[in-house]
């Protein structure tokens, strides 16, 4: 979905809705296409569980902003969160990052 909004926006280029969901999804299955037909069902649970990895790892870059912005008077205005849910919030993002270096100490070490 991202790339079809980056292709449409972005990139301002003008294709018919079925051809671009057709090109940005073949870009994002082609890759995990190759690996099952390369290394089989192994190959693609390793894939998955990669997959789960970088994911976990882009996690905090999108969360920490959002609680910042979330708890910005100035950008939220009424809307703004309370602090509780800030606080929450900010636990959560620690706990993520904290789990995310832990998990990267003990594979690298």
């Amino acid at each position: 979905m991202a790339g079809q909004i980056v292709m449409e926006g972005f990139v301002r280029l003008k294709l018919q809705p079925w051809l671009r969901r057709l090109i940005t999804r073949g870009f994002a299955i082609l890759p995990a296409t190759v690996v099952i037909l390369i290394y089989g069902t192994e190959g693609t649970g390793q894939l998955l569980i990669l997959s789960q990895v970088v994911l976990s790892f882009q996690l905090p870059f999108a969360i920490v902003p959002l609680v910042m912005f979330t708890a910005s008077r100035a950008k939220m205005g009424p809307m703004v969160s309370p602090r509780w849910l800030t606080g929450l919030c900010a636990l959560i993002a620690v706990t993520i990052i904290v789990l995310n270096v832990n998990l990267l100490a003990t594979v690298l070490g």
